[in-house]
């Protein structure tokens, strides 16, 4: 990693710790917790009303995102949801109760004080179907194929390796999972320098993709059915967006007729002695890792998860 992408990382690292500090530090105010000073095109007030009265009030005022992704998401019953840079918590929160006690929502941020807050705040909210990892957002610490769907609150464009962000974010998912992802994304005519001008990095302007460029990094990690899809204007020629794509299925699911046959996941006579895969140019091994197969010579189902990190 370079000096200058470690100073970047920093910087972002130590704006969202005193973000987290001036919430927890105001937590005995009178009046509750004040929202951190945001501009209208940032922060809580895009949230409806209602869910922000059913969440802690910490929660609330660290909302610092361009958008409400968990609105355009569509999450549904037994999903696992992960929250790239989920700051205080309010999209886990509000992703595990729309997932349900089958489902479950995991938040992943970098900064200490952050993921402090969050779990203050799932406790506060009751939240038993929730869990906060430490790590980047370039190396996501979950398994390949087990996550349904990702979302992100104006996050991914503060991130020194997209491209990184991108391949892991379909690595974790499942065949045929989904993102929806709240960002920033800056008109196509403007060039990185233009694009500096208009706010400093940690502030979500300076590191965002073009729309041209968000498409080619997500078609280029292998997604499909990519829409970026604007709904304000953050600054001159800087829309905060909607972005949506999908981790293509990369095998059909097995009717019946070759259940009974011995074939699945891609793979015909599966876990038997004559398997092979029914892509000639596939070995065994990948076929039933492209397709999430929880088949594997006896292997433990690909849905559990190993014992997640915890925060020291």
């Amino acid at each position: 990693m370079s000096e200058q992408t470690t100073d970047l990382r920093e910087t972002v690292r130590r704006r969202y710790a005193a973000a987290a500090m001036s919430i927890t530090e105001g937590g005995s105010a009178c009046c509750g917790p004040q929202p951190i000073e945001v501009d209208e095109n940032f922060g809580s007030t895009l949230y409806a009303a209602d869910e922000r009265d059913a969440l802690p009030g910490e929660a609330v005022a660290a909302s610092l995102g361009c958008g409400n992704p968990t609105a355009v998401a569509e999450l549904r019953e037994g999903e696992r949801v992960l929250d790239l840079g989920s700051g205080g918590g309010i999209d886990v929160l509000l992703s595990a109760r729309r997932v349900g006690p089958a489902g479950k929502a995991y938040g992943l941020d970098m900064t200490d004080e952050m993921l402090t807050l969050a779990l203050a705040n799932a406790q506060k909210a009751g939240a038993t179907n929730v869990e906060f990892l430490k790590g980047t957002i370039e190396a996501i610490p979950l398994p390949a194929n087990t996550i349904d769907v990702v979302i992100s609150n104006c996050v991914i464009n503060l991130s020194v390796d997209k491209s990184a962000v991108f391949a892991e974010t379909f690595r974790v998912l499942k065949p045929g999972g989904r993102i929806g992802v709240s960002d920033v994304v800056a008109d196509n005519a403007l060039t990185p320098d233009q694009r500096a001008e208009r706010g400093d990095y940690a502030g979500c302007i300076a590191g965002a993709l073009s729309f041209a460029e968000y498409r080619v990094g997500l078609e280029a990690a292998g997604f499909t059915d990519v829409e970026i899809t604007p709904t304000h204007s953050v600054s001159d020629g800087m829309q905060s967006a909607i972005v949506r794509a999908t981790k293509p299925v990369a095998a059909e699911v097995p009717t019946e007729a070759t259940e009974s046959a011995g074939a699945c996941c891609g793979v015909d006579a599966c876990c038997t002695p004559a398997e092979s895969a029914v892509d000639a140019a596939l070995t065994v091994t990948e076929a039933k890792t492209a397709s999430g197969c929880a088949c594997q010579n006896g292997e433990e189902d690909a849905t559990s998860f190993p014992a997640a990190p915890t925060q020291e």
